[in-house]
């Protein structure tokens, strides 16, 4: 019997928070455990876990950290191996999901079902790019991507890859999430001409497209795109500047299905049912009515997380709801604590990489903070109720905030006020609104049109006097990124501030959240120079910091649509360095100024400079003798010369603007993508300014640069290169980084490195590459980087960070 009082409840909540914790630990892993010491630790510990006795939660934990191992060899034995070269290959299979339609190309996701060159994809869950056909007017007609429809058959003739993402700090995480969805490649349709529809859509995901839809015929309104995302969870109407505003509103959490939508319908549901039994009591002789009215809530709950796509907030109040419909039916009291822990058990058990999702954190987490400070019971009266939802916004408004600001980077300012007024005229008008529409439309096509019109001008009434909020500069609070510890550290500090009252919360509180709500930032000292080569595929954008500015020479491929930059701010906010006010293009080529008109969107005092003669509106001139001082660093532009021939007359590549940039401990040299020509004429006119420490190397390792005196003259220590991974030219060429090295050059490429910072400081020359820094074990490029030989200047020291 002592045992009994001593040990946890098998799926009580120290069990289930054990589980958490083993999940976690082994997703923070850089590289897990061998799968042969894994799947026998997880018997082990399954065994452990179901005995009685007193460390059933430590079992519980290990069989976490074993189990989420396992399953992490599994996901990465089901997708394309990682160093495999891309492939060509015919696919059948269907479309599984909404797909995205954008002015040059459509998303999707593909389930394969048959595929003759690599059977191994059969079964297996691909991310295809469509892109539009080239050509103009010709081609229009080859053009099948508007006939693509969620749940159609295709066949489709796809060169494959394995997954593979561009690593930046601050950035997103590509690999991450293919793991996380299931994704076994990435694949570009190519031929259009064996590409063909095998059977039309149908199945839910064409009744989800269909409804969509039908709610924008319907409507008829800009709105429409909202109450999309509100009945069915079809976001894709959405830009980024939509994202954009509501993120700085903080209601991101209210646009997309949640897990109130899900309790609205469980709870619709179960009034219908108890109306049904009340007005036929013979019902009750057959099924008591409590029971029948949970069990209606359940099916409905299950039902409606599976239309509105199985988003892990809906899938977790829908384990929730069965839980309490179970426990009703077999008569056995839960808890809400009880049932969140089964709700927990239910979603990990099956699927423990499912931590790995920031929905998951804060879904589990909300619900967490809610049932440990509010006091629980039905509130009696209006003025409890109101005094309870302001407890409710305040306590998730502030325990919520760690999580906010370590998964995304920041936070909305105003999100607790704009919460206040919007989550009830949303939660309690607007969704039951679109969810009736919805119902509606599905018994009859055309019902739904007078519920959805209500809800769209509800709806646009709040969302245009909130705007101008949305748009305010300092409406986010972006924060750079803390140590790995700080955000343990402010969890802590929360928990403390919401202990009961006297417990000496504020001060010790504050001090812990610091680390995380008031990182340190480094940045160069007087003279001193940083440099971060993003990592932007194909393409090159480099910024470059000094003590008190900031500047970026080319700015990299298109990476962000209608308003909403996503590769080069991310990394800024991550480092906590104001947006640079001036940048250098070196060019007028896509691979080099494509990001340009995104970022003069959000930034729009951005002052320019390019080549004479390119194509870059109120550009100013970039040209042999402009020279500036910053911060004790000298910016030096060495070409092209005013006699060179102006860009665009068929020497773009040649006119490129070549910057050195020399600080007291060093230098740098960035040529942009010149070739044979412009390194001669460097040569010839500037030979002694060349020489540098650092190197960008020109034209992404091209066979037609990096000519043997250029390489001589420069003789760096570092030589970088901007390319893509598996790109089609074949940069860098072979006998180009051979050129490097015998010069005494270490040579790096974003292609495998990830993004790569240099330090130019008093202790020398330093770098980091992000793959390495930032590994893990799902990214097998920085497990194989990792496992390496460090190169003579990581040996000698890994950055001023660590």
């Amino acid at each position: 019997m002592v045992v009994d009082r001593i040990s946890s409840p098998l799926l009580g909540p120290a069990c289930a928070a054990a589980l958490v914790i083993g999940a976690l630990a082994c997703v923070l892993l850089p590289a897990l455990p061998p799968l042969w010491a894994s799947a026998p630790a997880a018997a082990v510990a399954a065994l452990g876990w179901v005995l009685r006795w007193r460390g059933r939660a430590a079992a519980a934990l290990l069989f976490g950290l074993a189990w989420t191992c396992c399953h992490g060899y599994w996901a990465l034995q089901a997708q394309l191996p990682a160093g495999a070269v891309a492939q060509d290959v015919l696919v059948r299979g269907q479309v599984v999901d909404l797909p995205k339609q954008a002015p040059g190309y459509t998303r999707f996701e593909f389930r394969v079902d048959a595929s003759d060159a690599i059977p191994t994809l059969r079964g297996k869950r691909l991310q295809v790019l469509w892109h539009a056909p080239r050509g103009g007017p010709a081609d229009a007609g080859t053009d099948q991507r508007h006939r693509l429809h969620a749940g159609a058959d295709w066949q489709l003739s796809l060169r494959v890859r394995p997954p593979r993402s561009r690593i930046n700090p601050g950035g997103f995480d590509g690999e991450r999430h293919a793991l996380l969805r299931g994704l076994a490649a990435s694949g570009n349709v190519r031929d259009a001409h064996t590409t063909r529809q095998l059977r039309p859509a149908h199945g839910l995901p064409a009744w989800r497209e269909r409804t969509s839809a039908a709610i924008a015929r319907q409507i008829a309104h800009p709105s429409a795109r909202f109450i999309q995302a509100l009945a069915l969870g079809d976001t894709r109407g959405l830009s980024d500047i939509d994202w954009a505003q509501l993120r700085a509103l903080g209601l991101t959490h209210l646009i997309a299905i949640s897990g109130f939508h899900v309790g609205l319908v469980a709870g619709f549901a179960a009034l219908l049912c108890s109306v049904l039994w009340r007005s036929w009591p013979g019902l009750a002789r057959f099924w008591p009515r409590p029971q029948a009215a949970a069990c209606a809530a359940a099916v409905a709950a299950v039902g409606y997380a599976v239309v509105a796509g199985s988003e892990l907030p809906t899938v977790r109040t829908a384990l929730m709801i069965a839980v309490v419909a179970l426990a009703r039916v077999v008569r056995r009291p839960v808890t809400v604590a009880q049932g969140l822990a089964l709700a927990a058990l239910a979603m990990l058990l099956p699927a423990p990489l499912s931590v790995l999702s920031a929905g998951f954190w804060l879904s589990f987490g909300g619900v967490l903070w809610l049932l440990w400070c509010l006091p629980q019971g039905r509130p009696k009266g209006g003025a409890a109720m109101l005094r309870g939802a302001l407890a409710g916004q305040g306590v998730a408004s502030v325990a919520l905030l760690p999580l906010a600001v370590a998964l995304f980077g920041g936070t909305a300012r105003l999100g607790p006020l704009v919460n206040l007024p919007v989550i009830p005229l949303w939660s309690l008008l607007v969704v039951p609104l679109a969810l009736l529409g919805t119902a509606l439309e599905a018994l009859r096509s055309g019902a739904g049109q007078w519920p959805w019109r209500a809800a769209a001008w509800v709806f646009d009434a709040s969302w245009q006097l909130m705007q101008p909020l949305a748009e305010h500069p300092q409406a986010m609070w972006w924060l750079a990124q803390g140590p790995a510890w700080a955000l343990p550290a402010a969890l802590l500090g929360v928990f403390w501030w919401l202990l009961p009252r006297g417990a000496g919360a504020v001060l010790a509180g504050s001090l812990l959240c610091l680390p995380l709500l008031w990182p340190a930032r480094s940045a160069p000292q007087q003279g001193e120079l940083e440099l971060v080569v993003h990592d932007v595929g194909q393409g090159t954008a480099v910024l470059l910091r000094t003590a008190h500015h900031a500047l970026w020479y080319d700015v990299g491929p298109p990476a962000g649509s209608e308003g909403e930059e996503r590769m080069l701010l991310p990394t800024l906010r991550a480092l906590g360095q104001v947006p640079p006010a001036r940048v250098m293009i070196s060019h007028d080529h896509l691979d080099h100024s494509g990001n340009l008109a995104a970022l003069r969107r959000q930034l729009p005092g951005l002052q320019v400079l390019a080549p004479r003669g390119s194509a870059i509106a109120s550009a100013g001139t970039c040209q042999h003798g402009l020279r500036w001082q910053w911060d004790g660093v000298d910016f030096q532009v060495l070409h092209p010369p005013a006699a060179f021939p102006a860009a665009g007359k068929g020497a773009d590549n040649e006119a490129s603007c070549v910057l050195r940039v020399a600080g007291t401990h060093g230098a740098v040299l960035l040529p942009g993508d010149i070739g044979r020509q412009g390194e001669q004429a460097l040569l010839q006119g500037a030979a002694d300014a060349l020489r540098a420490d650092v190197v960008l190397v020109p034209h992404h390792g091209s066979g037609g640069s990096s000519t043997g005196g250029w390489v001589e003259a420069v003789a760096p220590q570092l030589a970088l290169v901007s390319a893509g991974h598996q790109n089609r030219f074949g940069h860098p060429k072979r006998d180009v980084v051979q050129r490097w090295q015998a010069a005494g050059a270490e040579v790096l490429s974003t292609a495998e490195s990830g993004a790569i910072r240099v330090w130019l400081g008093a202790q020398g020359l330093q770098l980091r590459e992000q793959r390495i820094h930032a590994a893990r074990w799902w990214d097998a490029a920085g497990r194989a980087r990792s496992a390496a030989i460090l190169s003579p200047i990581e040996q000698a020291a890994v950055g001023p960070e660590g």
